[in-house]
Parts: C-alpha cells; structure tokens; sequence
C-alpha cells in the first residue's frame, strides 16, 4: 500500500511541478472554507423545472345525449288515490235507535215468596216479600233505583218519602233486620206477619190509597 501511495505521488509530481500543487491546493482549500462559512445561502431554494413541450393538438368532443323524461305531476297521481279512496269508502249506515224501557227495576215472580214459605224455607221467603215490595215501590215513584242499597236502606228511604208508609214498612225492615242479623229462626208465623205487613204496603200505593 504505501509503495503504491509512493509511486503515485512521484507520477503525479512528475507532471505537475509541487509549487503548482501546492497553489492548486490552497485555492481548493479556500474555496470550501468560503463555501462551509456561507452555508446554505448558496444552495438555490427553486431548481429550473424541466417541463416538456406543448403539442396544441385538437380536442375530440363526444356529443351529449340528454335522456328527457316526461315530467309527472304526483298531484294528478293524490288526485286519482282520493278519488279511488272516497268511492270504495262506503257511507256510514245510520245507527239503530234502541228504545230503553221505562221502568229500571226487573221484574220479579209475585209467586216465588210463596214457593219459598210452602218448601219451609221461610227465612227465604221474608227476604223474598221485602224484596218485592221495594221493587212496587219503585215503580210507584216512591223511590229512585239505588244501585248497591240494600232493601232495608230502600225501605227506610221509601218511609221518608212517604211518611203514611212508615209503620208497615219499619215492621217489615225490623222483621227481616231479626231473621237476616238477629239470628231468629224464621216460622210460619213470622212469614204471615211479614205478609200482612207488605200486603199494607201495596194496598197504599194502590189508586185511592193513604198518600
């Protein structure tokens, strides 16, 4: 290596004189001392752009087709549904106008009581007759129907309305009160008494009665 590094210096000073190398090297010296103080203001910030030439050639144009639709009015179209609409709706047929009957109280079987007191069921049978005579009552205008009022309740109001009643009708509330509440054992008795005691009662709400 260092006979070869020998070999070339002496063909290189050969050629060139060593005053002239040793200038040349002085100027290369300066010249990268100048170049390393001024970095980077010499670097060029735009480089030249190469850009090809230009050919002004002709453009093709290709023909525009427009595809046109017919322009529809949806409002002929909401027309036509509402029509189709009001002539499949059929008109409202009117309602039945049902007639309620007068009277509110249900009809009772004037024979049951007595069935009730042939059977010995006579407890029944007092019930039974109480029963019926606040459903007269009730049709005679004495007393409006009370839902959820017992018969008691509605014989004590039907005394009130019409006082001439009240003997009749307060025996009878007291004799169903004794066999219902009191616990007394209903006979035959008990069961004619209470019929006199409703049989008082309709004959006042007969026409001509005590009013």
């Amino acid at each position: 290596m260092t006979r070869a590094y020998d070999e070339f210096v002496a063909a290189v000073f050969d050629v060139v004189p060593p005053q002239l190398m040793l200038l040349l090297l002085l100027v290369v010296t300066s010249l990268v001392a100048v170049l390393w103080y001024t970095y980077p203001a010499w670097i060029p910030r735009r480089f030249p752009r190469l850009r090809a030439p230009r050919m002004n050639a002709p453009r093709m144009r290709l023909p525009r087709f427009r595809l046109r639709l017919p322009r529809w009015d949806w409002r002929r179209l909401l027309w036509w549904r509402r029509r189709k609409r009001t002539r499949a709706a059929p008109a409202p047929a009117p309602e039945p106008t049902v007639e309620l009957p007068p009277s509110p109280v249900a009809a009772t079987d004037p024979h049951l009581a007595d069935r009730l007191a042939a059977e010995g069921r006579y407890a029944e049978a007092i019930r039974q007759r109480l029963r019926d005579t606040v459903a007269d009552l009730t049709r005679a205008g004495v007393i409006a129907p009370q839902p959820g009022w017992t018969a008691a309740e509605l014989s004590a109001l039907a005394a009130t309305n019409r006082p001439p009643l009240g003997p009749a009708l307060g025996g009878a509330t007291d004799l169903f009160s004794q066999v219902w509440y009191g616990r007394l054992t209903a006979g035959a008795d008990h069961d004619a008494h209470m019929r006199r005691l409703t049989g008082e009662v309709r004959a006042a709400l007969q026409p001509g009665g005590v009013r």
